[in-house]
């Protein structure tokens, strides 16, 4: 299993470049993100199954989450602890090439929208707000209010353009139009706690998850929110990041504070059906790889950024047509 130990930095976030599946990107911070400085690690897959580093860019907050953009396979966004968003051109890695700054808080997550007729990103923030941003461009496009406590994610639909989702400290889960910012089209109680999570079916526009700090792991239809059409148990503690896989349309992945990466199939059994203990820490990132199936990296507090395939969805594959 390919794996890469970042001295002294403490993962956050792990993405797999859209244009090449050998390579990826880690969103780390010093002193678990209290104090000190970010960097981003650039790193990649060789054919003899290591995990080495390409580059670095460091950043003098710390790196709570990064993409990659959709459209330029050099071009990567993060999000620091200063309220700023760094978008990096990762062959030039010294200074990023633009620095948006509007948010009065931490920024935890940034999402490069997922359909070919826009090319948007947006931001999260613990000021309560999710912006709305032309990485080419230094103003925002649009602000989204309506969420009374911190914003921990916002995540676009990969199905409707101009569509997106995001999820709060204040439990709920809202749905928003990018074109119209005024309101949430849709808001929904999604736990009893705060939600920490969310992620977009890649296989039915109507289904989106949610994953709480009361360690829950929830499914919900857009059609009919009167409850959730699935939830999955078994995180002891706070259920950090949570991903549909892109090869499996019933397939899900979670990282959580119980140090566990999960996997999920929500039409065999509301428990895991795979727990990989291979972190001492909380687990913070999580991706999967959508040009190799069953394939997963993960990063946590302890500094690890792994990259493997869960025997679960390596069986699970040959299984699917």
């Amino acid at each position: 299993m390919p794996t890469y130990l970042t001295p002294n930095r403490h993962g956050y976030s792990v993405r797999f470049s859209p244009f090449h599946p050998d390579k990826l990107v880690c969103a780390t911070s010093q002193y678990f993100g209290l104090a000190g400085g970010g960097t981003l690690f650039v790193l990649e897959v060789t054919p003899d199954g290591s995990l080495v580093e390409v580059s670095t860019s460091q950043w003098p907050d710390g790196l709570f989450d990064v993409v990659w953009s959709e459209t330029d396979s050099n071009v990567a966004v993060t999000a620091s602890g200063d309220g700023v968003l760094q978008v990096w051109n990762v062959t030039c890695p010294q200074l990023p090439t633009q620095t948006l700054r509007e948010h009065k808080k931490e920024v935890y997550s940034v999402d490069w929208s997922q359909t070919r007729q826009e090319q948007l990103v947006l931001s999260a923030s613990w000021d309560c707000s999710v912006k709305l941003w032309d990485p080419n461009r230094p103003m925002s496009l649009a602000t989204f209010l309506g969420h009374s406590q911190l914003v921990y994610n916002a995540m676009w639909s990969p199905h409707v353009p101009s569509c997106f989702a995001s999820v709060s400290g204040d439990g709920t889960m809202r749905l928003w139009n990018s074109l119209v910012p005024g309101r949430a089209t849709m808001s929904l109680r999604a736990h009893d706690a705060e939600v920490l999570s969310c992620s977009w079916s890649k296989y039915d526009q109507n289904l989106l998850a949610t994953g709480g700090s009361d360690g829950l792991i929830r499914g919900w239809d857009l059609r009919n929110l009167a409850m959730p059409i699935f939830e999955q148990k078994g995180c002891e503690y706070a259920v950090r990041r949570i991903q549909f896989s892109p090869h499996s349309p019933s397939v899900l992945a979670s990282v959580a504070y119980d140090f566990t990466t999960r996997i999920w199939d929500f039409k065999v059994s509301c428990e895991a059906v795979e727990t990989i203990k291979h972190h001492s820490e909380f687990v913070y990132g999580l991706d999967f790889n959508n040009h190799v199936q069953g394939q997963i990296a993960d990063c946590g507090w302890d500094s690890l950024v792994h990259v493997f395939t869960p025997r679960s969805l390596a069986g699970f594959s040959k299984l699917t047509p």
